[in-house]
């Protein structure tokens, strides 16, 4: 047995924000993928999976009662039993959705009246498939918006107006003659979690400074990179990603792994390149954004970057 693939998402803006109501935009990124399976001879990986699918089933369980959705649950026990996994190649810990396609694919699988892709999908459906998926994910982190397993379930780039207000975005087809400028991941090498980091997030957002920081600066140029990036004005683009990136380097340290500092830093002096969080930070993949990445490239010689975007 082999369920169909479901992919990993990057948030490329909107991290951190979008709990404050920021615009945010997040796209499918197929480089990576995962499957539920069922194998002869599984591996350890695939026995701890296995695991980990037996917790999340009674879990599944308790939320069935707050009336939102429902599973069959007989099935999915079955399954289980059977030694169902999931196989995944999205690295855990790195800010691109390993339990978010865990949660599509379990959605897709075992829900009942599930909404589908090819549905016509209406506003009130997205909300009810990101609340749906909010509270399975929960599972994983504590809390979440429900927008990685959404990305992924759907495999569309979604664009976040506000907690209650979310589409289908099209983004800008890439232009195939000039492709010098890119978005990329560089590799940390360091698996971050998200649940340290939201409540350091949380804990930040008590103090009064922080709150009008994120309501002046953070907000306002998270909204005008989505606006730029949509429109496809790169010049405007990378004078507000330039600010985002400064932002982050001055309020979010804890984000972001301290031997990556002086590389952030570097970045925003040389305008060789900009980085910023992907998804909650403490590790995993940094974003970054460059109008040059043969330049890009040589500047970050030392580390490993994956192309995700051509401009």
């Amino acid at each position: 047995m082999k369920g169909p693939l479901f992919y990993s998402k990057i948030l490329l803006f909107g991290e951190y924000g979008i709990i404050k109501d920021s615009k945010g935009l997040s796209i499918p990124y197929n480089f990576f993928k995962g499957a539920l399976k069922v194998s002869e001879t599984p591996n350890d990986e695939a026995l701890e999976s296995n695991k980990n699918l037996k917790e999340f089933s009674i879990y599944l369980e308790k939320i069935q009662n707050e009336d939102v959705v429902k599973f069959d649950l007989e099935k999915l026990r079955k399954d289980i039993d059977a030694g169902m996994y999931f196989d995944s190649s999205i690295p855990q810990g790195y800010g691109v959705g390993s339990s978010g396609a865990l949660v599509a694919a379990i959605y897709d699988k075992y829900a009942a009246n599930k909404i589908t892709v090819l549905e016509n999908l209406t506003r009130d459906k997205l909300l009810k498939l990101k609340k749906v998926f909010g509270l399975m994910e929960s599972f994983f982190h504590g809390s979440s918006s429900g927008l990685d397993p959404l990305n992924s379930y759907l495999s569309l780039p979604i664009l976040i107006h506000s907690k209650d207000n979310i589409e289908p975005a099209g983004i800008p087809s890439q232009s195939v003659e000039n492709k010098k400028g890119a978005v990329f991941l560089l590799d940390s090498g360091i698996v971050g979690e998200t649940a340290p980091m939201v409540s350091i997030f949380m804990e930040n957002m008590k103090q009064e400074g922080f709150r009008s920081m994120l309501k002046n600066q953070f907000v306002k140029y998270t909204d005008a990179c989505v606006d730029d990036f949509l429109k496809g004005d790169v010049k405007s683009l990378f004078l507000n990603i330039k600010q985002l990136s400064h932002v982050v380097l001055d309020n979010f340290k804890p984000m972001i792994p301290k031997e990556f500092h002086n590389l952030w830093k570097n970045g925003i002096e040389t305008n060789d390149y900009y980085l910023k969080l992907c998804g909650s930070g403490g590790g995993g993949y940094i974003l970054g954004f460059t109008q040059d990445f043969d330049k890009a490239q040589a500047s970050l010689k030392d580390y490993k970057l994956e192309v995700v975007y051509n401009f």
